[in-house]
């Protein structure tokens, strides 16, 4: 039986579809532009002509093209999708001079729709409104994925999108809400937007500003980071704020069917969910324990004291472990003893299902399993001892690929930081730097830490730190999967 050759002209159909969307996207941040009265106006109708141009040329293409795609294919449209967009989406950036140099610009956007928030700025607040609401959408429209958006927006495609759901998805498993893919895309999408709304509201009651509240909002529901203030989230040193920014940063890190089914009133499907529990009691636990590590016990006690020392721990164990990247404190100044623990946080990341980055709760969960009945098999090697998750036996060909995954993560950073450190970088902003990129989290340790960033980077670095934050985000397979001589051939 011949094998299956590309299906070239479906490819250029669908990124032809999905470069309009952008178009689309960016004549929003034109009506901002012309609301703020900014000189950056043509900036936008380039880029999104361009966009609409590109994606009219795919379409044309791609008009004939046979209705079958396959794992190859949804590989290459959901990795070139992230390239295309992040080329595009720069030029206003660059065109505009606020991003003066194409490697930073580059850097800001991909890290933008990765939802890294790893940033190049260092004077966001000069910078005009439609440019900084332009960043922060590049978070929104990269958070829950690119291709769900488009698939719950244009069902117009017409074909089998499974296989662009399984590559742009994260984690070993996945919950189906519906039977067909494009209504679950639709249910994932409604739930993004229900939750950007609401923290919407709730930043604008707390004090921010329509403007500030939306882009932080995006920055939020997506755990990417970007901030329209230099000094982050503490810009506005307001508990209420931070305690609601928590609040949502913590949902984020939730997996999308478990709000679905929330909302369906089937609660033993999420009372039941191990993901949930053990990322709950993770997040609470290194919460205590960096919150009594920071407590300055040589001062009076005071209630104030220990709310302070909670809400800073907690803030920043949420926005590490949600990969969001927002700051209300600069941690490197804490206890070296912490900065071990938020590494460890870094490579957790949240659940499957969510906006964040890193390995993922399910797989730390099912590795430590393998693990524990590894040693009981040892006392016990004729027993049958099959690893269970949410009650149901895991397939052994899924721990396989768990394995494979972190192996495969730590050999990533390894390389990574041998390559980031060969730069001159130090050893700290060398392993840092690799693992919040690959992780998509935005701020590392020492000079990559909160209260500074990578625009003294080498230029070099930064395009390889790019790469990097795109295996992240698509969970190493996608992407890596498209390097090996195996892929291309029939």
């Amino acid at each position: 039986m011949a094998a299956r050759e590309f299906n070239y002209k479906l490819i250029f159909k669908i990124q032809g579809s999905l470069l309009i969307f952008e178009g689309v996207f960016l004549l929003t941040a034109l009506f901002v532009a012309f609301y703020y009265r900014d000189p950056e106006q043509w900036e936008f109708i380039l880029a999104s002509g361009i966009a609409f141009i590109l994606g009219t040329i795919g379409l044309l293409i791609g008009r004939k093209a046979p209705q079958t795609i396959g794992k190859r294919e949804g590989s290459i449209i959901v990795t070139s999708t992230w390239l295309l967009f992040s080329l595009i989406g720069l030029l206003p950036f660059w065109l505009s001079r606020s991003i003066p140099t194409f490697t930073d610009a580059f850097f800001e956007t991909i890290s933008g729709f990765t939802t890294t928030g790893a940033s190049i700025l260092n004077n966001i607040e000069e910078l005009p409104a439609s440019i900084l609401y332009w960043r922060s959408l590049t978070h929104w429209i990269g958070g829950l994925g690119i291709i769900v958006i488009s698939m719950a927006l244009l069902p117009v495609f017409g074909f089998n999108s499974v296989q662009l759901f399984a590559a742009e998805a994260t984690g070993p498993t996945k919950d189906k809400i519906h039977p067909k893919i494009s209504e679950t895309a639709k249910r994932l999408l409604a739930i993004y937007v229900l939750l950007t709304v609401s923290e919407t509201i709730l930043l604008r009651i707390a004090g921010m500003t329509w403007f500030d509240a939306v882009c932080h909002s995006f920055g939020t529901i997506a755990t990417g980071g970007f901030s329209t203030k230099q000094d982050s989230i503490g810009y506005y040193n307001s508990p209420f704020i931070d305690y609601i920014v928590i609040f949502f940063m913590i949902f984020s890190g939730i997996n999308f069917s478990i709000f679905y089914f929330i909302l369906k009133l089937k609660m033993e499907k999420v009372r039941k969910n191990e993901e949930l529990r053990y990322y709950l009691f993770a997040l609470i636990g290194i919460t205590i324990i960096i919150a009594i590590s920071i407590f300055d016990f040589n001062e009076v006690f005071s209630w104030k004291a220990v709310e302070q020392s909670f809400r800073h721990g907690l803030f920043t164990v949420s926005s590490i472990m949600t990969t969001t990247g927002y700051g209300i404190v600069d941690y490197t100044l804490w206890k070296p003893f912490t900065w071990v623990l938020l590494i460890l946080v870094m490579l957790m990341g949240s659940s499957a299902g969510s906006t964040a980055g890193g390995m993922k709760v399910i797989r730390i969960v099912l590795v430590l399993k393998y693990c524990y009945y590894e040693f009981k098999r040892l006392i016990h090697p004729n027993a049958i001892l099959p690893i269970r998750y949410n009650q149901h036996i895991v397939e052994q060909n899924v721990i396989t690929r768990v394995l494979a995954f972190i192996l495969l993560y730590c050999i990533l950073i390894a390389f990574g930081t041998i390559v980031l450190s060969m730069s001159g970088l130090g050893f700290v902003e060398s392993v840092s730097g690799m693992i919040t990129c690959l992780s998509d989290v935005g701020p590392g340790l020492g000079e990559l830490g909160p209260a500074n960033n990578f625009s003294n980077v080498p230029e070099g670095i930064k395009w390889f730190l790019s790469i990097v934050m795109l295996i992240g985000r698509l969970e190493l397979f996608t992407v890596l999967l498209i390097f090996t001589p195996a892929f291309w051939k029939n």
